[in-house]
């Protein structure tokens, strides 16, 4: 929906099934669209936040957020989990209802309180957080403890909550704008609540591959005497400069993970992503090893180089994306003229005072919140406490900015607005790395968390929930995120070594790395094969984005993908072939047989994801404490 529109359809309202038709005496929602959804589409007895919706909140969240740490220590991308959680919580009460272990039923609003919480504990790797922990390790070889970190996570990402409260209403109830990932959390969660069959299909469909998924990486990676072993990939069948395509990276992987996360992706996206991989390791990495700029063929090596063509290619086609989004930004610069003073939605008699969160609690959550986080930067990372106080409403500002994105294209732009930040603090700090880094996490893990609560919003929008408690419930699942994000990175990451390499490439990690490094050094201190291998990237990734935009419609499905192509120049080859065989497979599925592929791919997709990150860590952690040999 277009975010010109004015208020919300009666259609659009009307996704709960008792709402009543829009001729119906006192359906008003072209005039007054908040009075509309209070008196047709609102559940104001039915159980929401309750105790047990909490728990598995929690402890949902916390395994998706250790997958989403898999995943983006191996692809640089954090994968959407709320309608996971959904389909997984769906099933988990069933059973137990079914075994007669609960007698109250599982209601959909129940459901979307716990997809609250766990959306909130999935999405702590994201909006920077484990970008900037893991450059942070690369560029200084320290971090602060884990406690310190646990907290750190835990008040940037509630400040994200806070600061989408006097925004809710505008983006939401007033414009509508469509969050398409919060609207399809809503119709899941109609299907999955009003449809028993479709729902067993698709948590059995989860549940299966996630067997697969697990069973597979076992194979592959458990180190037991009686257990032969699978090999990790299998070199594709040709040599480079005398060497095998698996020392240039390509190679297959015995990885449903990546697969998975391919299917979740556009077609355009993968098939860029192998576009991307063959260029860069069958072609420009030879030639950079024969030029002798790249010492020597190892994935390494060629990644030290590549990551500066690949780093401004990423930087500067996000930039160039969100500045033509300057429409959303100039439409958020105007909401936040309105959070001081003016009313906008807030009427005299406001009939949603009782539900809505008020609108003291956002300068509250900052008073209380915001001197912690500036003293946390000043204390962990030696920023200056004027450039904490500065971050502040930056961070506000960069969260209004990517909730009003989000809403309207359903990306939240982290990948542009960390690098804006990098770049204004490399301005006004020079030099001082920790404060570059760190504060583009604290605005960037703002900007995330406030998107991330008003598309759980939209989902309890559509489906008649209490706003306010769906509010308390991401502050529940910060909680938890936090609390487990920061042990197993710790175990995962023990040094800055094992970052950079084909186990965990970190592309996300790497860009970051290289903007900050950039910034304190200078560009002349890069080789100056890297210097114009930057500059080309960075060209490229303008070149892209002005192709997209002004090519014919006809051409556009045939222009590669900037942030596919730049993501492939900075992870492995394998890594990009897998990607390309997922989305092939669910696009050809989308062609042949739509109904099967609405029904299947995202469980099958998720369940793979989730199975080998969970065991992968299980592993991990098993080597760690030296229960199982390495």
């Amino acid at each position: 929906m277009s975010s010109s529109s004015p208020s919300p359809s009666p259609s659009e309202l009307r996704i709960h099934p008792n709402a009543p038709p829009p001729d119906a005496p006192g359906a008003s929602a072209e005039q007054d669209p908040e009075r509309y959804w209070l008196e047709h589409v609102y559940q104001g007895g039915s159980r929401q936040l309750t105790v047990r919706a909490v728990i598995a909140g929690m402890l949902i969240g916390a395994v998706m957020c250790l997958s989403n740490l898999f995943v983006i220590l191996k692809t640089g991308w954090s994968l959407g989990v709320t309608i996971t959680a959904c389909i997984l919580a769906f099933a988990v009460f069933g059973t137990l209802r079914s075994l007669g272990l609960l007698r109250k039923e599982f209601t959909d609003l129940e459901n979307n309180a716990m997809g609250s919480v766990a959306s909130a504990a999935g999405y702590m790797t994201g909006g920077g957080n484990m970008a900037a922990v893991p450059a942070l390790l690369m560029l200084t070889g320290t971090l602060p403890s884990g406690g310190w970190l646990v907290l750190w996570f835990a008040v940037i990402s509630a400040l994200g909550v806070f600061a989408a409260i006097p925004i809710k209403r505008q983006l939401i109830n007033i414009e509508a704008l469509p969050f398409p990932t919060g609207t399809a959390t809503a119709e899941t969660i109609r299907a999955l609540h009003g449809h028993g069959e479709v729902a067993r299909r698709k948590s059995r469909l989860l549940g299966l591959s996630g067997l697969v998924g697990a069973a597979l990486v076992f194979i592959r990676d458990a180190r037991f005497t009686w257990l032969t072993n699978l090999p990790d990939k299998v070199s594709l069948p040709f040599t480079i400069l005398g060497k095998k395509a698996s020392a240039w990276s390509l190679s297959f992987d015995f990885s449903l993970l990546l697969v998975g996360a391919g299917a979740l992706v556009s077609f355009k996206t993968g098939w860029s992503m192998l576009l991307g991989a063959v260029l860069t390791y069958g072609f420009l990495a030879p030639a950079m090893v024969s030029q002798g700029a790249i010492p020597e063929v190892t994935y390494k090596a060629i990644n030290s180089w590549m990551v500066w063509t690949g780093s401004a290619l990423l930087v500067s086609s996000g930039l160039l994306s969100f500045a033509f989004q300057w429409r959303s930004v100039a439409r958020s610069f105007k909401a936040l003229s309105g959070l001081f003073g003016g009313k906008g939605a807030q009427e005299e008699k406001d009939p949603l005072a009782g539900i809505e969160c008020p609108p003291s609690w956002f300068p509250l959550g900052f008073a209380v919140l915001g001197p912690i986080a500036i003293f946390l930067m000043a204390y962990l990372f030696h920023i200056p406490w004027w450039a904490g106080v500065l971050a502040m409403p930056l961070a506000v500002v960069m969260g209004v900015i990517a909730s009003r994105v989000t809403g309207e294209t359903d990306t939240t732009p982290t990948k542009a607005l960390g690098p804006v930040t990098q770049l204004l603090f490399g301005g006004l700090a020079p030099g001082n790395i920790p404060a570059n880094v760190m504060s583009a996490n604290a605005t960037g893990g703002v900007g995330l968390h406030s998107a991330d609560l008003l598309t759980d919003l939209k989902s309890g929008w559509l489906l008649g929930a209490n706003p306010r408690q769906q509010f308390i419930a991401q502050l529940f699942g910060v909680v938890a995120g936090a609390a487990v994000v920061v042990p197993v990175f710790h175990i995962l990451v023990p040094s800055a070594d094992v970052l950079g390499t084909e186990e965990f490439p970190a592309p996300a990690s790497m860009v970051w790395a290289g903007v900050s490094k950039l910034l304190s050094t200078g560009i002349s201190a890069l080789p100056e094969t890297a210097r114009v291998g930057a500059l080309c990237g960075a060209l490229l990734g303008i070149f892209l984005v002005l192709l997209e935009k002004w090519a014919p419609a006809k051409a556009k499905p045939f222009i590669p993908s900037a942030s596919g192509f730049g993501l492939a120049i900075v992870i492995p080859g394998s890594s990009s072939i897998a990607f390309f065989l997922g989305s092939a497979i669910a696009e050809g599925l989308r062609r042949k047989m739509p109904k099967l592929a609405e029904d299947a791919t995202l469980p099958v997709a998720s369940g793979f994801i989730a199975g080998e990150s969970l065991l992968g860590i299980a592993l991990a952690l098993l080597k760690a404490f030296k229960w199982m040999p390495k």
